[in-house]
């Protein structure tokens, strides 16, 4: 059963950079599309980014177009999300899921494995 842990949150300040991995276990990470979504407190989770199952292909919320980025590395079965120019409405709970649809996938019932999330906070 695959199984996914994010790590890399934490407290920064607003124009900083981070970078979250999600690690992925007990499955093969070519065989999923992967996504990130990041919720707020109060609000819904959202869509963050995606990448495909079997290109790397890759797909944006308008958000996070040209201050995320989305990539694989598929020898270390580890998905990131870079994030950079932070700002405080960044701030959220980010979680990593796995879909084995082959799609870009904006949907969070399309995946069909979560994560735990990692914190990020950015302050003004």
């Amino acid at each position: 059963q695959v199984q996914l842990v994010e790590s890399g949150g934490g407290l920064v300040q607003a124009g900083d950079s981070l970078r979250l991995s999600c690690a992925v276990s007990g499955g093969t990470i070519s065989n999923y599309g992967m996504g990130w979504f990041r919720q707020a407190p109060g609000k819904e989770r959202e869509f963050a980014s995606a990448i495909g199952r079997s290109t790397s292909s890759t797909y944006y919320a308008d958000p996070m177009k040209g201050r995320f980025t989305i990539s694989r590395d598929n020898f270390r079965n580890t998905v990131y999300l870079q994030m950079k120019n932070l700002k405080p409405e960044d701030t959220a709970v980010y979680y990593c899921a796995a879909t084995s649809n082959y799609g870009l996938e904006s949907r969070s019932d399309k995946y069909h494995t979560w994560g735990q999330g990692t914190q990020v906070t950015v302050s003004s």
